[in-house]
């Protein structure tokens, strides 16, 4: 062989080889995304794609977001074909052309739960053209907040009047970066941007937290603090705490046996009349984002934000979804209110669900400390579920503090071990007693009071839950047994249109079968995925 075709043979292969080391990565990294994402005229529209096989008749979920990171509407997509190992499923959704940008998750489930996750930023094309930014969820990233202004505060925090409405006048997202613990922000500056949906997001080494300032009513803090608009100020802290009170923190995540992967945390936020006189805020059901540096990468499945109760010493759960921000480890943490915060690593297990079919699920919301085991090593999964139980479940799930308060039903007493838990949860509007005004706290709780209160709370969380007629009809026909349901037909079909509950069978719902605990944590699960509670 002459050396002339030796080389042109070595040089075909080593062409080859550098073409297969080029497209092995991308193949490998294009197992779920978009293609034509477009939002135009108020529609989000584009495909779905992915390697992950649904079953074709299982949903891809999407979840649209403003740039303040609030939900703005839920579709799903249709499945449309299978081309070059990729299944696609199509989607367009209608809700609002009022913004800039928007940010669209899609979860591709795969029997019942998430095989696949992306998102990706798309820009209005009516204002801009500039391309959408993504990244792809299912390595545990979060989108960022963006912002398209940032002032600096001075060093004592105060921030100055004229700037803040300039840039709140530019931009509906406006960053306060502090070198401090405070921001003290001027409430006349923020007049004009009430109701533009405007957000403010303070910056610090210790955290951020974005505030949207549809939560301000500035009538009604001025009254209580009986103070003109041009006097008051809001007051941003993001407080880094030590000595004994890191101390007590960090006790209460050890005696979970969990990990902490973060500092603690104090977000704190009130409206400053004169001499230092304060007023709360109320966010009502606005969940507000604040998010902390990590000490290192987690695994999401495994990391939980949580809330440190000084009066009782415990760690509970908070919304938290987990990302980077220029390579740094972030987690963000969604709750409608003022508290300390920290992040924690747990890997907890039950030795009898072994084999479970809802072990993924269970683990998961373990490690969030949502769910509970009956013992530490027994979760018991195809046990029932009362009322209570659930009820109790709900409010853990949504991060909400319970309410001492005498109840307006019958049958719960105030020294019951769930009569916080029923008093939040009806507060929430999540449940409702019986027309002889009980609550029948330890009635085993049906599929079709389960499904109510998952879509309640869905509401409560502020995602879509409206079903037409046409479309309830559509999505209960196939069921033999929908005639069964009582008083919950358009609920079960917003859950059933939401993903949170499936069929007992291709063709029965059992609304009338008890509810298992296995049940609820896969329902649970599935609505803090698409509340985009956790990732």
């Amino acid at each position: 062989m002459s050396n002339r075709v030796l080389t042109k043979k070595i040089s075909a292969m080593l062409s080859v080889m550098l073409l297969v080391s080029m497209l092995v990565p991308v193949l490998a990294f294009a197992a779920t995304g978009f293609s034509n994402l477009v939002y135009k005229n108020g529609t989000v529209s584009g495909t779905v794609y992915s390697s992950v096989y649904t079953g074709v008749k299982d949903a891809v979920y999407l979840n649209v977001y403003s740039p303040s990171n609030a939900l703005v509407t839920t579709t799903t997509a249709t499945y449309s074909t299978y081309a070059n190992g990729n299944y696609y499923y199509d989607f367009s959704k209608y809700f609002s052309n009022e913004f800039n940008y928007v940010t669209v998750y899609a979860d591709v489930y795969q029997n019942g739960t998430v095989g696949e996750s992306v998102y990706q930023t798309v820009y209005n094309t009516t204002d801009k053209s500039t391309s959408g930014r993504s990244s792809r969820g299912s390595s545990g990233s979060a989108a960022p907040i963006s912002t398209n202004n940032s002032i600096q505060a001075e060093s004592n925090g105060n921030v100055d009047a004229t700037a803040l409405k300039n840039a709140l006048a530019a931009s509906k997202n406006v960053e306060i970066k502090i070198s401090g613990e405070i921001a003290i922000i001027p409430a006349s500056a923020l007049v004009d941007a009430l109701k533009d949906g405007a957000v403010i997001t303070v910056v610090s080494d210790n955290g951020s937290y974005s505030l949207p300032l549809s939560v301000l009513d500035l009538d009604a803090l001025t009254k209580e603090l009986d103070v003109t608009v041009d006097v008051l100020n809001i007051k941003v802290s993001i407080k880094k705490l030590s000595d004994d009170a890191a101390k007590a923190v960090a006790d209460a995540a050890a005696s979970l046996g969990a990990n902490q992967v973060s500092d603690v945390v104090d977000f704190n936020v009130v409206a400053e009349g004169k001499d230092g006189k304060t007023a709360n805020i109320k966010f009502g059901n606005t969940y507000v984002s604040r998010s902390v540096k990590l000490s290192k990468s987690v695994d999401s499945s495994k990391a939980t934000g949580v809330l440190y109760n000084e009066a009782t010493n415990k760690l509970s759960f908070v919304p938290a979804v987990f990302g980077t921000k220029d390579d740094q480890p972030i987690a963000t943490l969604k709750r409608n209110g003022n508290s300390i915060y920290t992040v924690v690593e747990l890997n907890k297990s039950f030795d009898d669900i072994a084999s479970h079919w809802a072990k993924a699920d269970i683990e998961l919301l373990a490690n969030k400390l949502v769910v509970d085991g009956v013992s530490d090593n027994k979760f018991d999964a195809d046990r029932n579920i009362t009322r209570a139980e659930f009820a109790a479940l709900v409010v853990r799930a949504l991060g909400l503090s319970t309410v001492s308060a005498a109840s307006d039903f019958t049958d719960v007493k105030s020294g019951a071990w769930y009569a916080d838990a029923v008093a939040a949860a009806a507060q929430a509007g999540i449940i409702n007693g019986y027309e002889d005004k009980t609550f029948r706290p330890d009635a085993q709780i049906t599929r079709e009071e389960l499904a109510a209160m998952a879509v309640r709370a869905m509401s409560y969380a502020d995602i879509a839950t409206t079903v037409s007629a046409d479309d309830q009809a559509s999505l209960l026909k196939k069921f033999k047994d929908a005639d069964d349901i009582v008083w919950a037909k358009a609920e079960i079909a917003a859950a059933i249109n939401a993903g949170l509950i499936n069929g007992l069978t291709d063709t029965t719902l059992g609304p009338d079968s008890q509810a298992t605990r296995a049940q609820t944590a896969t329902i649970l699960k599935r609505f803090l995925s698409t509340a985009n509670f956790i990732n």
